[in-house]
């Protein structure tokens, strides 16, 4: 494994253009929990404790997005307790409605659409010493009922998510896999680690068990022009990192906007990738 990318860098924001950002801002406030950083007419800043993570975007002169459209799968909250994602659950089954609850083995998930069609996981890691491995050694996920009577026991109804809730993984559909996973890899940084045949690729810094996924199995093959995912952030903590991850992005041939804090990039479906400079 080659560690590109300091251990500390974690995901940061994502932006989503959307036709209505205050019934969607709604949706992440009354049922994920966060707060709301600042509203206009056309946007929606939202985040946890002092940290955004969610940007809303008018997205209302955009077509909606069309099943052949690459784009987000999810976008994964972690919570920083089982109480937390608890607390969670009691939201959403007094506000909203539940798609699916699932034991990965690595953490303990929930799974849901917001109103505009985006899907959105909430989830505890759980203990790294309980992660399941393969003979080899590797970590593997899997697939189990969750028990949600258990869950909703170890949580009450609270206002807000925690100071500490923050965005533990983007999951996208992509059109190819070779050309994302070269962008993601050889570009940003980020390690692989896990596999699923040609079909989906797991990837992360450090010893988490991923911070994006990118798989096919919904078999996209247009770019992502339409409503939803218009960028996806990460966070580093130096300026080597950032330097590096320009200098890979530019023998790869591929396009280097600078920002402020740190630059900008389009992956091979269309979607804003920014790596900034996180705050100390």
């Amino acid at each position: 494994m080659t560690q590109f990318l300091p251990a500390q860098t974690r995901p940061g924001r994502l932006s989503l253009a959307v036709e209505d950002p205050y019934a969607v801002s709604s949706f992440y406030q009354d049922v994920v929990g966060l707060d709301q950083f600042g509203y206009t007419e056309s946007s929606a800043t939202l985040g946890a404790g002092e940290t955004p993570l969610v940007e809303l975007t008018d997205g209302s002169d955009r077509e909606p997005r069309t099943d052949a459209q690459a784009g987000l799968y999810h976008v994964a909250f972690r919570y920083p307790s089982r109480e937390a994602l608890g607390a969670a659950l009691h939201r959403v089954e007094s506000l909203y409605r539940l798609d699916g609850a699932t034991d990965h083995g690595v953490t303990h998930s929930l799974y849901l659409t917001d109103p505009a069609g985006n899907g959105v996981e909430l989830f505890v890691d759980q203990p790294r010493a309980d992660w399941p491995e393969n003979e080899a050694g590797e970590v593997t996920m899997q697939t189990q009922p969750l028990d949600l009577d258990a869950l909703r026991a170890a949580g009450e109804p609270e206002t807000d998510a925690p100071a500490g809730t923050t965005i533990g993984h983007f999951h996208l559909e992509v059109t190819d896999l070779a050309g994302a996973t070269e962008f993601y890899r050889d570009g940003l940084g980020l390690d692989i680690s896990r596999e699923i045949g040609d079909m989906a690729r797991f990837l992360a810094v450090g010893d988490a068990h991923h911070h994006l996924g990118l798989t096919t199995y919904q078999e996209r093959t247009e770019p992502a022009t339409g409503r939803g995912l218009d960028w996806i952030e990460f966070l580093t903590p130096t300026e080597a990192a950032l330097e590096g991850a320009r200098e890979r992005f530019e023998a790869i041939g591929v396009a280097v906007e600078s920002r402020e804090n740190g630059f900008a990039v389009t992956d091979p479906d269309g979607i804003g990738v920014r790596l900034s400079l996180a705050d100390q």
